[in-house]
C-alpha cells in the first residue's frame, strides 16, 4: 500500500513539476513585432482626410483605432496625436507602416513592441504568406475560408457583422418605381450566395440586423419568389433595364453581382452589373458593404440608417440610444419595406493567424483590430 501511495506521489510531483515548467510559456510575455498584411491600400492616415474607396475606408478606420483613441459622438476620431495603443515610427504612404507601442498609453503598453502592417497584398499572397509564416496576421474573404482550412492555416470568424445591400439611385426612373424595387428584391436567391459563392461563411439577410443583435431578422423574409418577381415586373411598362454597379475592387462584389444578373434574368428581369466608373448617378443601383457600429440594435440601426439615407434619399431622422425593441423594428420595417435598400447577406469578418499569436479574439461588431491584448510566444 506505502509502494502505490509512493508512486503515485511521485507521479503527481511529476505533473506539477511539467507544469510548473510549461507556465512561463503560457503567460504572456513583452516583445516581438506582429506582421500584419491588407489588401488595402492606405493613402493617409490622417483621420480628417476621407478615404478613396470604402476598402481603404476600412482598413484606414482599423489603423486609426490604433493610432487615437477619443472618438467623436459620430463615431468618428477626433484625431488626437499620442493618444492610442501605439504611434507611427514609419510611414510608406500606400506600402508600409510600422507602429510602436505607446508606454504612456493610460491602460499600460501593448504587449508586441511593433506593428509591421504590408498593403496591397493580393488574397492569394496572404494565404500564402500565413502559410509559410511570412505573416501573423491577415483578413481574409469569405470565401476563401475552405482553402485556408486545407492549407492549415489558423482562422479566427467573427459574428456576421458586416451587410451587403442593394441600394437604389434617388433620381433613376426605375429606382424610382417600388414594383421595379420590389421586383429585383424578391428575385434574389440569397441562400444560394450564401452556400456557393460565400462557401457557407455567411447568412441570407432580410433585414437590416443579424438575428443574434435584434433578435427580430427572421420577421423578415428573405426566400427567393420568382413567381412574385415576374408579376411585380410585368406591371412596368415598356422595355425596361436595371444597371446594378458594383466596386470592381471587390471581388465578391462582382461575384453577387453576377449571380444576381442569373436571379433576375429567371424572373424575367432585365438587369445588367457594370464596375463603377463615374457617378452613382449613372447607375439604377449599386452593391455595397455596411459594418455594424454596435451589437445594440438600437446604435446598430441608427448608424446603419444614417449611411443609408444619403444614398437612398430615405429620412435621415435620428433613432435614440435608448429607442425600445418595437421603435427599432418599426424604423426598420420602414426602410426595408421601401426597396429603397435591400438587404442580402450578412458577412462576418475573417482573419488568419500565426501560430505565434496568443490570446487573440474575434472583435465584438463596432470594434477594431483587438491588439491590445495579443501577445507573441514560440512558433508551434
Amino acid at each position: 500500500m506505502r509502494l502505490q501511495s509512493l508512486l503515485l506521489l511521485a507521479a503527481t510531483s511529476g505533473l506539477v513539476a511539467a507544469a510548473l515548467r510549461a507556465e512561463p510559456a503560457r503567460r504572456p510575455r513583452y516583445g516581438g513585432t506582429l506582421r500584419v498584411e491588407i489588401g488595402a491600400v492606405v493613402n493617409s492616415i490622417d483621420p480628417t482626410v476621407a478615404a478613396a474607396t470604402p476598402a481603404e475606408a476600412a482598413a484606414k478606420d482599423e489603423i486609426c483605432a490604433l493610432l487615437y483613441e477619443r472618438r467623436n459622438a459620430d463615431g468618428t476620431f477626433a484625431g488626437v496625436a499620442g493618444s492610442g495603443l501605439f504611434r507611427v515610427a514609419e510611414w510608406d504612404p500606400g506600402k508600409h507602416l510600422t507602429l510602436e507601442a505607446n508606454p504612456d498609453h493610460r491602460a499600460g503598453r501593448a504587449f508586441v513592441d511593433s506593428i509591421e502592417i504590408q498593403m496591397g497584398k493580393t488574397a492569394h499572397d496572404e494565404l500564402v504568406d500565413l502559410e509559410v509564416d511570412k505573416a501573423d496576421f491577415a483578413e481574409i474573404r469569405p470565401e476563401d475560408v475552405r482553402r485556408a482550412n486545407e492549407a492549415g492555416i489558423r482562422v479566427s470568424t467573427s459574428r456576421p457583422d458586416e451587410l451587403l445591400a442593394i441600394v437604389f439611385t434617388p433620381g433613376r426612373p426605375l429606382a424610382d418605381d417600388a414594383h421595379a424595387r420590389e421586383a429585383l428584391s424578391r428575385s434574389i436567391d440569397r441562400a444560394a450566395i450564401v452556400n456557393f459563392i460565400l462557401q457557407r461563411q455567411g447568412e441570407p439577410a432580410g433585414g437590416l440586423l443579424p438575428q443574434w443583435s435584434s433578435g427580430t431578422a427572421f420577421l423578415f423574409p428573405a426566400a427567393v419568389d420568382p413567381a412574385a418577381a415576374k408579376n411585380l415586373w410585368s406591371q412596368i411598362t415598356g422595355s425596361p433595364k436595371i444597371v446594378l454597379g458594383y466596386d470592381a475592387n471587390d471581388p465578391l462584389e462582382q461575384s453577387v453581382a453576377e449571380r444576381i444578373v442569373v436571379n433576375a434574368r429567371d424572373a424575367g428581369i432585365e438587369l445588367v452589373a457594370q464596375a463603377r466608373q463615374g457617378a452613382a448617378a449613372n447607375y439604377d443601383a449599386g452593391l455595397v458593404r455596411i459594418r455594424l457600429a454596435s451589437p445594440r440594435p438600437a446604435a446598430g440601426l441608427a448608424r446603419m440608417s444614417a449611411v443609408l439615407a444619403p444614398l437612398t434619399g430615405l429620412s435621415a431622422e435620428p433613432l435614440a440610444e435608448a429607442a425600445t425593441p418595437q421603435q427599432v423594428y418599426d424604423r426598420e420595417k420602414a426602410i426595408v419595406s421601401s426597396y429603397r435598400a435591400v438587404p442580402l447577406v450578412w458577412l462576418p469578418r475573417v482573419y488568419g493567424l500565426s501560430a505565434r499569436v496568443r490570446d487573440w479574439m474575434p472583435p465584438a461588431s463596432g470594434e477594431a483590430w483587438p491588439f491590445a491584448d495579443v501577445w507573441l510566444g514560440d512558433a508551434q
